[in-house]
């Protein structure tokens, strides 16, 4: 592996106008791709394989034209007090805004509050509501401007009224100035690492080409994949995040290389070599958890997974060719500032004091390095009881998925949410759709009259509506009002005592009954998450410690890396439990509402954060193997990992989470969730498994921590991640620094 990235490296180093070219074609190609695209929405959510899916499949079929996965708005009224929605004045603004609504376009049907029963008890609030044809995230923009528009001549007299309902739904909107804040953080840190401009833009360059590339290619083919707009927020996401630490990686190492005082093609062709292999197996870390998702059988997940991975593999691939030409073109601007304008005589003296001085003045990394390794059992337990007490919060973990319940209060879709809770009951927000398949029942209405009376008498219930049939009479609706709110648990008993009595229904009538709804798929999309979480953590873990083990040519170490990674996700889960469901501090970051965890949020996390942890521990311990391969004691390998990789892991981290911060500015409470979870992951692992956990746990284990059965080390393919084929080379190329510089002035 060392040798033919080595022998890559410098060939794009040689050919560097020709590579550089290949990447402008392949960005303009998916730029123009995507510009001449047909436009896309967000993609369909199904679930395959549970009830409420199955039921709403149904139907479609049994009541053809009905739209039943079509958008639902909402405008409901409250009389000014002392008034009632009754009174004739306010009848008529109700029923001619009602008037206005159904002349819309996309619209099905809209529903007259006075003649629907849509009226409060006490007669102060009032609802309409406007089936549409098309899914909320579907609709166009002029339908959804004239939803929100409908109630302003309402307004105008007097009524309170407010608009909600899925049908406001729009695609996520990343936080754009986050993430411009962010990528300039990114910058800094990149200036302050490497003390050159030149070196700090490479790394920044072929981060946003390569995500240039995959967000524009995902964009061109959203219409004829099904792609929805968190597709390419998660590309985005992690494409940046990578692509930036997967270049700086390439670079340091090649800056390093100089500094041994190797030429520059020699220098470029080594650190690809090296730091290259390292790059390569933690991009398919990654890549293996991101395509993971594929495991848990929801379409959307999928999607974003394969998606993202194909903008890991992006990064890689630029950083294995584009960087080895960039510094080709970058000359002696790569060095840190004050270096590079030093004669090469002068250099060659430096470079010989340089390494003295860092065996006589240990940098930072090699000083907490060799604190760690005097105390390690302090270390490891202080670190092991750090994360688990964060952690403590995961256990009250509930998840869902958002409502206009956990909208801010400024919102309108969250007046009207307790607007309707208010006159009509905290369970009308998350009404349960019954569907009652008589086909192979010898009475259908008797069937139907069968499931109404069991339910009236569950726990929990308001209200039960009558049966509606379709044309054929073999399949019958029934709408439920629960006594709860959608999220809370006792909505959730019901739907599954709904579910048991359908049991019973079906072996005494022979009708099948199916609960489906919002409330029912998201409960329902809860549990299949739940239930895929094991299978795909060991599938992603397993592969991923297959992986590690070639990689480190060790027992020991790739499991060390998977327990430090579970201790992580499980810290991490508890910060965004202790923030986004318990409030604490989520006013700094904005965090109007709490309320249940999105329900992707943990398999979510898994995945990606399993992927990134693997990236530092692939960085961190090559290096630390490869010191070890070459000679020196195991806890001297330690420090020198970390003289050389703890600098550049600290940076790689802290620009990761810049990244992954700017995220946290975006209005979309899935998107913010998403940013704050991966930006505090990162932290805990980079930080406190990686930089603490794991050079203890290998100080205390000393040479066992490199153990690996002779007949499996027989077995394993050597791919030399550490460069020893590298070692039998000339340590300077026959051409130097002085010849490249006359023949780049000649190109």
């Amino acid at each position: 592996m060392a040798t033919f990235l080595y022998k890559l490296g410098r060939l794009a180093f040689r050919r560097r106008h020709f590579v550089a070219l290949i990447w402008v074609a392949l960005l303009t190609l998916a730029g123009v791709g995507a510009a001449s695209a047909p436009a896309a929405g967000s993609t369909s959510f199904s679930i395959p394989g549970v009830e409420a899916q199955k039921a709403f499949d149904l139907l479609e079929q049994r009541f053809p034209g009905a739209s039943a996965d079509g958008a639902t708005g909402r405008i409901v009224f409250k009389a000014p007090e002392g008034q009632k929605m009754t009174d004739a004045a306010n009848r008529a603004t109700v029923e001619k805004t009602v008037k206005t609504l159904g002349d819309g376009s996309e619209v099905v049907s809209v529903t007259d509050p006075f003649t629907t029963n849509a009226v409060s008890k006490d007669g102060t609030v009032a609802y309409t509501s406007v089936k549409y044809d098309a899914p909320g995230m579907e609709l166009k923009d002029p339908t959804r401007d004239a939803l929100e528009k409908a109630g302003d001549d309402a307004r105008a007299t007097g009524l309170t009224v407010d608009v909600g309902g899925d049908a406001l739904q729009a695609g996520a909107e990343p936080g754009a100035v986050g993430e411009i804040v962010g990528l300039a953080l990114a910058a800094v840190v990149l200036v302050i690492t490497l003390g050159s401009l030149v070196a700090a833009g490479l790394p920044l360059l072929t981060a946003i080409i390569g995500v240039g590339i995959g967000v524009s290619t995902i964009t061109a083919l959203a219409k004829a994949l099904d792609l929805g707009d968190t597709t390419s927020t998660l590309a985005l996401m992690i494409g940046l995040a990578v692509g930036i630490d997967y270049a700086l990686f390439i670079v340091s190492r090649y800056r390093s290389e100089l500094a041994e005082g190797r030429d520059r093609e020699e220098a470029v062709g080594r650190a690809t070599g090296t730091a290259g292999s390292a790059v390569v197996f933690a991009g398919l870390t990654v890549v293996i958890a991101l395509a993971g998702l594929a495991v848990v059988n929801v379409p959307m997940l999928t999607k974003m997974g394969l998606a993202a991975a194909g903008t890991v593999v992006v990064a890689v691939l630029i950083a294995l060719t584009m960087i080895p030409a960039l510094l080709g073109y970058a000359g002696r601007k790569i060095r840190a500032t004050g270096e590079k304008r030093k004669p090469a005589d002068d250099q060659g003296k430096q470079q010989k004091q340089g390494k003295q001085a860092n065996q006589g003045k240990p940098g930072p990394g090699a000083r907490w390095a060799s604190f760690v390794i005097r105390r390690p059992a302090a270390v490891l337990l202080l670190g092991v009881v750090g994360l688990g007490t964060i952690a403590v919060p995961a256990t009250q973990l509930e998840l869902g998925l958002p409502d206009d319940g956990s909208q801010p209060t400024s919102t309108t879709q969250r007046r009207a949410y307790d607007l309707l809770s208010e006159g009509f009951g905290p369970g009308f927000n998350g009404p349960l759709m019954i569907v009652v398949d008589a086909r192979g029942s010898d009475d259908p209405k008797a069937a139907a009259t069968t499931v109404t009376d069991g339910i009236k008498n569950l726990d929990d219930v308001a209200t039960v509506t009558p049966a509606m049939f379709n044309k054929a009479g073999d399949t019958a609706t029934i709408t439920v009002i629960p006594g709860s709110k959608p999220s809370s648990a006792r909505t959730e008993d019901l739907v599954h005592a709904i579910r048991d009595q359908g049991t019973d229904v079906r072996a005494d009538t022979g009708a099948q009954v199916l609960v489906t709804g919002t409330t029912a798929m998201n409960i329902d999309f809860s549990q299949k998450l739940n239930d895929a979480l094991i299978p795909y953590l060991g599938l992603v873990v397993g592969l991923a410690f297959l992986l590690l083990i070639v990689v480190f040519r060790s027992i020991l170490v790739p499991l060390k890396a998977a327990l430090g990674f579970l201790l992580s996700v499980l810290a991490a889960i508890g910060a965004v439990v202790a923030v986004f469901q318990w409030g604490w501090l989520g006013g700094l970051i904005g965090v109007e509402e709490t309320g249940p965890i999105m329900s992707m949020m943990p398999i979510f996390m898994v995945g990606v954060v399993f992927g990134l942890a693997m990236d530092y521990e692939v960085f961190l311990v090559t290096r630390m193997r490869e010191a070890y391969v070459h000679g020196e004691s195991p806890s001297q390998a330690i420090v020198t990992g970390f003289r050389h990789s703890a600098k550049v892991v600290a940076a790689a981290a802290i620009i990761m989470m810049a990244v992954f911060g700017g995220f946290i500015s975006s209005s979309e409470a899935m998107i913010k969730m998403i940013g704050f979870g991966l930006a505090i992951a990162v932290f805990f692992d980079a930080f406190i498994v990686r930089m603490a956990i794991v050079p203890a746990v290998l100080a205390l284990l000393g040479k066992k921590a490199w153990w690996l059965p002779k007949w499996l080390d027989r077995a394993l393919p050597n791919v030399d991640v550490e460069g020893e084929g590298l070692r039998t080379q000339d340590e300077a190329a026959p051409s130097g620094d002085g010849d490249e510089d006359r023949e780049l002035v000649r190109a």
